[in-house]
């Protein structure tokens, strides 16, 4: 066993490594972990060969422990043994049970201590001697040096510790494992992952005694037990009949122990895996669903995008098909997680929150359910940073914990966020498997629904992707949902449209307006194409290649997402959240993405991103759409793109909003020269019209950019009396650079506007949203006042 006086010494690279260098120098290596934790196990799958397996003794009983040592060491010459937190730290309250130190006892390993030294010296050898000799059942043999710095500390070390030092391991930080909010980050996720263990293992073999430690292995005297087998623990012998169980696994469900697949195949069930961000159907035939734990919060964005899946999920639950979820399976069946839409298969919202829930509790079932009996007792644990709203609702909870109901349950399904190895209590795979074979084949899904609201006052969209503001102001409402600048037009402008209609008898000429837009960013012609609109330029990119992995940063204006899907690609979403200010993690884009998309300022968050981080988004192979419709409503427009010459960068414009046009589809395309020629090759041929043309020339000139930016200092005014109205109000809103203002108002809110006569514009059609919020346009101080008197009477 490598083990530690504490947690952070390195036990984890020291005990992956090992297990590394061991497969490579020709053995057999099975890997476990102490506790509950799936992560590290993950590694060690990498580092083995073989897949990881957990000795809890909470979660599978004492008895249980060294027979599933034996089981998962089966074929190998020896099993590495990573130990938890320090030593003797096991459960609170129970004096060191589940610990490091209790699995050693149980299991009669030899354990070595890793030993993080780049702080100490002669005070390693006081540590190590006191851990050695405060439990007598435990062998503590030998210890590791970790972090090790100067060869002079190591030789004063090493004289100073009485046990055998088999190996000192120096600072390495190209090694250093990354870190999440609850914990590693899963091998499953860090695609270098089997390169840094193989690194690792190198690592480890040139500076640890593996002769040494084998010899040690080899010490262990023979257990009294027999291995583990899954077939010996279940109730009831199974059938002839296999029916398909379909696993959620991938980058997002990483999270379920081995021995739970090995549990069902044994119960007679076919074990199929699928990937939620990617497959876009359930298994073939499937009777089943298991959804394990992960991290779906980073993908929500990709889950949520991935409606086809979301809707056969959603009817195999309706339907009746055996579903259990623990932990990020519940929350990918909830109605929402941190905005973005799920399965809503359980009636829940899900948040992520600041604190860390984190126990090892053991729970009751109040009732019968799919998994368990009325006031039958198991044991489990909960890690995770996220709330659920309601936190249990229905006829029956999952589980009663420590007199607090939790999770979903019924005959069919099983949702919480409890983890229970089913080693421990294999009755409840057994139960599952039974309920399994008894169901019927599933209902073929419903038609993909494009919107879903539960919302009192809310009416349904037919496709949330395409609706947008103007929908939302008609019948005589004041109107705060539309983004179009609430002033007159410029004389310029309107005589420029007028002495358009002179031209409409023959076909319009776009040429001008090319050469216009070039001479306002600096641009050579060949770099510009004049549009119907921003949205035309969205379909145009759209297909202009046929994009392996579109990605869309989300929450933003809906139109190119929209129209990729409507080309027929499937869109990966990034999702910025509220908890980060919405603002854009770029690191969250995937490698392979070939086109990301992303507004600047945000629609609807009013959120500027820097230019540097956008930048940095472009490399070989990818395209990089910037949606700039509101850039010039922000004084000085800091942070654009246009007028930068960045290969594989398009920059999108629209004059419809800040002139007051949106009647004339006028817009333009800037940025790469290939990029931006394959844009107008895909162009309807005359699709800018005459007055868009006109329009075009027009807002081009030195007058227009002097208008336009009074017309950005007047909405900036405008915008701080809006915030310091909501803020004044105690309304939670998004700091904003455009021209309107994303508040979370509440549920309700938008339909009890209405009522007062003041159209706002939902935001629940925006992937990433809720309906607690709403986007507000920016107006003149008396239409605010309006609004915030609105505000306060509902």
């Amino acid at each position: 066993m490598i083990a530690a006086p504490m947690t952070g010494q390195g036990k984890t690279t020291v005990a992956t490594g090992l297990m590394a260098a061991l497969r490579d120098a020709g053995h057999a290596v099975s890997g476990h972990k102490v506790g509950p934790d799936y992560i590290d196990p993950g590694y060690h799958a990498l580092a083995t060969g073989r897949p990881g397996r957990n000795l809890d003794p909470h979660l599978v009983g004492e008895e249980r422990v060294a027979p599933l040592l034996l089981h998962g060491a089966r074929g190998a010459d020896v099993a590495v043994v990573e130990g938890v937190m320090g030593l003797h730290d096991g459960r609170i309250g129970t004096d060191g049970f589940a610990s490091s130190a209790h699995v050693a006892a149980l299991t009669r390993t030899p354990v070595v201590l890793v030993v993080d030294v780049s702080r100490m010296s002669r005070s390693v050898g006081a540590l190590v001697a006191g851990m050695a000799a405060y439990d007598p059942a435990v062998e503590v043999a030998g210890v590791i040096l970790n972090q090790a710095g100067s060869a002079r500390n190591v030789a004063e070390i090493t004289r100073a510790t009485r046990l055998p030092v088999l190996g000192v391991v120096h600072r390495d930080e190209r090694l250093a494992s990354p870190s999440r909010h609850l914990g590693l980050v899963p091998a499953s996720e860090r695609a270098e992952s089997a390169h840094v263990v193989e690194r690792l293992g190198e690592h480890v073999a040139r500076q640890v005694d593996l002769d040494a430690l084998l010899s040690l292995a080899r010490s262990a005297p023979a257990l009294d037990a027999r291995p583990w087998d899954p077939a010996q623990a279940l109730e009831a012998p199974p059938t002839a009949r296999r029916p398909v169980v379909a696993v959620a696994g991938g980058r997002a469900f990483t999270f379920r122990y081995a021995e739970t697949e090995e549990l069902l195949t044994a119960a007679g069930c076919e074990v199929v895996g699928f990937d939620p961000l990617s497959d876009t159907e359930l298994p073939a035939d499937t009777r089943g669903v298991y959804l394990g734990g992960g991290f779906p919060e980073v993908y929500a964005g990709r889950l949520a995008a991935n409606r086809s899946l979301l809707a056969e999920l959603r009817g195999a639950v309706r339907d009746g098909v055996p579903t259990v979820a623990e932990c990020a399976g519940l929350l990918y069946l909830a109605e929402s997680l941190d905005g973005a839409p799920m399965a809503g298969a359980v009636p829940a919202h899900a948040r992520m929150t600041e604190r860390l829930t984190l126990r090892y509790p053991e729970a009751t079932s109040p009732g019968d359910t799919l998994l368990t009996r009325a006031g039958e007792r198991v044991t489990g644990h909960e890690f995770h940073r996220t709330g659920t709203t309601p936190g249990a609702s229905g006829a029956c909870p999952a589980w009663d914990i420590d007199g607090t109901p939790e999770g979903f349950a019924s005959p069919t399904l099983h949702a919480s966020y409890l983890h229970v190895h089913w080693a421990g209590h294999p009755r409840l795979a057994a139960r599952f498997a039974d309920a399994v074979r008894a169901a019927p084949a599933p209902v073929p899904a419903d038609p993909v629904p494009a919107a879903r609201t539960t919302v009192p006052g809310t009416v349904p969209v037919a496709d949330p992707l395409r609706h947008h503001g103007d929908a939302e102001a008609r019948g005589g409402l004041l109107d705060l949902a539309v983004n179009v600048y609430a002033g007159d037009r410029p004389a310029w402008l309107d005589r420029a449209l007028r002495e358009s209609l002179d031209h409409a008898a023959v076909y319009p000429d776009p040429e001008p307006a090319r050469a216009a837009i070039a001479r306002r960013h600096a641009r050579r012609p060949a770099e510009v194409l004049p549009t119907a609109g921003a949205a035309e330029a969205f379909t145009l990119v759209a297909r202009l290649r046929p994009w392996r992995r579109p990605v869309v940063v989300h929450p933003q204006f809906t139109e190119p997402h929209a129209a990729l899907e409507q080309a027929g690609h499937t869109v990966t979403t990034v999702l910025c959240t509220a908890e980060d200010g919405f603002a854009f993690d770029t690191a969250a884009v995937p490698d392979d993405a070939d086109l990301v998309v992303v507004g600047n300022p945000t629609n609807p968050t009013g959120v500027l991103h820097p230019a540097a981080a956008l930048r940095g988004l472009c490399r070989p192979g990818r395209l990089v759409v910037v949606d700039e419709a509101f850039m010039d409503a922000v004084p000085g427009e800091p942070e654009s793109l246009a007028g930068e010459r960045t290969e594989g960068l398009v920059v999108l414009r629209s004059l419809t909003k800040h002139w007051s046009i949106p009647g004339i589809r006028a817009g333009y395309a800037v940025g790469d020269e290939a990029a931006v020629g394959g844009l107008g090759r895909a162009q309807t041929p005359w699709s800018v019209s005459a007055p868009a043309i006109a329009a075009t020339v027009a807002c081009m000139t030195d007058e227009a950019s002097a208008e336009a930016g009074r017309r950005a200092e007047e909405l900036d005014g405008w915008r701080a009396g809006l915030e310091a109205g909501l803020r004044e109000a105690g309304l939670e809103f998004v700091p904003s650079r455009a021209p309107f203002v994303l508040v979370r108002a509440g549920e309700e809110v938008h339909a009890r506007l209405r009522d007062q006569g003041v159209a706002v514009r939902r935001a629940d059609t925006f992937p990433g949203l809720d309906a607690s919020w709403v986007r507000v346009a920016v107006r003149p101080p008396d239409t605010t006042r309006r609004l915030l008197d609105a505000l306060s009477a509902v």
